[in-house]
């Protein structure tokens, strides 16, 4: 498995390190918007901010939370929507290996 992308913050800072888990423990766990499609608003989102990585792990958390290749397609269509090509481009580089 891959060292957390945050490793240096939890060694430095383990405070804010259980905060920033507690977030996302919060934001993407099962609620009144199924898992997949939570997983699918942050892929758009990390799209448009031009995170890469986040996308890719976001499309495979997506698929394993049972979404399709195509939903993950239009997640990338609103990102372009939102914010523009340079979001598709992020999102073409990150799902290369993945669709």
């Amino acid at each position: 498995m891959n060292e957390h992308p945050l490793k240096i913050i939890q060694d430095k800072d383990n405070e804010l390190f259980n905060i920033i888990e507690a977030s996302q423990e919060n934001a993407l766990s099962e609620g009144s918007i199924p898992l997949k499609y939570k997983f699918l608003i942050a892929l758009a989102l990390d799209a448009d901010h031009g995170a890469e990585n986040g996308v890719k792990v976001l499309a495979m958390q997506a698929m394993a939370a049972g979404a399709t290749k195509e939903e993950i397609m239009e997640a990338v269509r609103i990102a372009n929507y939102i914010g523009g090509i340079g979001s598709v481009y992020t999102a073409a580089n990150a799902l290369r290996d993945i669709l």
